[in-house]
């Protein structure tokens, strides 16, 4: 391949981040244009105000924990990075990519596009693009297993969500788990991927993952709990395991940010008889916290962060031609 033709890709793969980000911007727009503006504020103002507090709280920690599938990344392949430069792009990648959907590829993407800025190699960013979403498929083999044990009996009924498929599902998930923690502990060749080396991650490094990653999950549930409290009596025991099968049927189904599949399961699996609209204002405020507001804040960093080097760079051309006018009237004394 020429380099100009190598040149052009790069190009394409660094723009796409932004590609993703527009798409992730309209997916979430598409998710609430069906809702009337009144509908919106109904929903929210029935919620107390201290819960809501509460469910921007558990977002934000959430989103730490996010970014921090970066920080467990950037150790895996031994790079060091200043703090704010992780959880700025942890932040806005995960923001795209939960909106957008496909989160390896949207993710991917803007994580290339920033990355590459301060001097990562493409093999760099794709491994920890790699380790990343293992970290997520470990923490979902986890607590699959831990939302199996916690739903509620009813839930596996004749429906959608039967006994068989939770239950191979939930032994799937144990075997996944157990063979990744084998693998940390006894397997240390590196697995080879179009020359590209895996190495196997350590198994401290492999309960990192798992906590980290539990961590965020369980962080994305309080936003919905603490919503949802006020108008449905359920124990956080119960209500977790609903959660965390919904949002990982949510999530595998690829639908953006697990739309319609992740609200109809939970409402088809949460016990007890509810008033819809409740649940609605709940599940509304949900998207709108965990998702909307994530959004907004990651659409001002990075526009800002792109309008400053673009500043940067048009300051650093202006003195450049300062210079070299200086050097050029010098020559001609």
């Amino acid at each position: 391949m020429s380099f100009r033709a190598k040149r052009l890709i790069k190009k394409i793969i660094s723009w796409s981040g932004l590609f993703f980000f527009a798409l992730a911007a309209y997916m979430l727009y598409r998710q609430l244009s069906k809702y009337h503006l009144q509908d919106i504020q109904d929903a929210l103002m029935s919620i107390p105000r201290q819960n809501l507090l509460y469910a921007c709280a558990a977002s934000f920690i959430g989103y730490v924990a996010l970014s921090s599938y970066d920080f467990l990344a950037l150790k895996y392949i031994g790079r060091k990075l200043a703090a704010w430069k992780w959880i700025f792009v942890g932040f806005i990648g995960f923001s795209v990519s939960n909106n957008a959907g496909h989160a390896i590829v949207s993710g991917g993407a803007i994580r290339y596009r920033l990355y590459t800025r301060w001097r990562f190699h493409g093999e760099d960013i794709v491994k920890m693009v790699t380790f990343s979403g293992f970290t997520y498929l470990v923490a979902c083999f986890f607590l699959v297993i831990m939302g199996y044990v916690l739903t509620p009996d009813h839930a596996f009924g004749e429906g959608s969500v039967s006994k068989m498929t939770t239950t191979v599902t939930a032994l799937c998930s144990a075997a996944g788990l157990g063979v990744y923690f084998w693998a940390s502990l006894f397997y240390k060749k590196p697995i080879v991927i179009k020359d590209i080396e895996f190495d196997i991650p350590s198994f401290k490094m492999a309960l990192a993952q798992v906590f980290i990653g539990a961590a965020d999950i369980l962080m994305a549930s309080l936003v919905l709990y603490f919503s949802l409290i006020p108008f449905v009596d359920i124990s956080f025991a119960t209500f977790i395991g609903v959660f965390i099968i919904a949002q990982v049927l949510g999530v595998f189904s690829q639908v953006p940010g697990g739309l319609g599949v992740f609200e109809g399961l939970f409402m088809y699996i949460i016990p007890g008889d509810h008033n819809q609209a409740m649940l609605f204002g709940a599940l509304l405020a949900y998207r709108i916290i965990y998702y909307l507001l994530p959004m907004v804040v990651s659409a001002v960093m990075l526009f800002s962060y792109e309008g400053y080097l673009k500043y940067v760079k048009k300051q650093r051309l202006e003195k450049l031609k300062i210079v070299n006018t200086a050097q050029m009237n010098r020559n001609k004394i």
